[in-house]
């Protein structure tokens, strides 16, 4: 499963302070049991919005490390807080199917 969300930089800060902390909090929170891997992209044209994607094997996997208090996890997201706004965009099942031209 993913779940994914948008991060808007606010005025007075960059993108790459928010993926200081999103590199620190996820290289503690992937050694959790089913952690697939997280991705942090940049909008074409937009520098100031992100979208995160955190890949599971399982939602249920998800909850249990949300479930999970992470002193050290919680001490960078709140360090994160004041230079950016998180908006959850959902949890997206993993595709059935994947629709892929072929190649010659």
């Amino acid at each position: 499963m993913k779940y994914i969300f948008q991060v808007r930089i606010k005025e007075g800060h960059t993108a790459e302070e928010y993926a200081d902390a999103w590199v620190r909090a996820s290289e503690i929170i992937q050694q959790a049991p089913g952690a697939r891997g997280t991705e942090l992209h940049r909008k074409i044209g937009d520098d100031k919005t992100l979208i995160a994607i955190a890949s599971w094997d399982s939602k249920e996997q998800r909850d249990a490390m949300e479930g999970q208090h992470n002193q050290k996890v919680a001490e960078i997201i709140r360090s994160a807080a004041p230079f950016c706004e998180i908006t959850p965009l959902g949890e997206f099942e993993d595709p059935e199917w994947v629709v892929m031209p072929a190649k010659n």
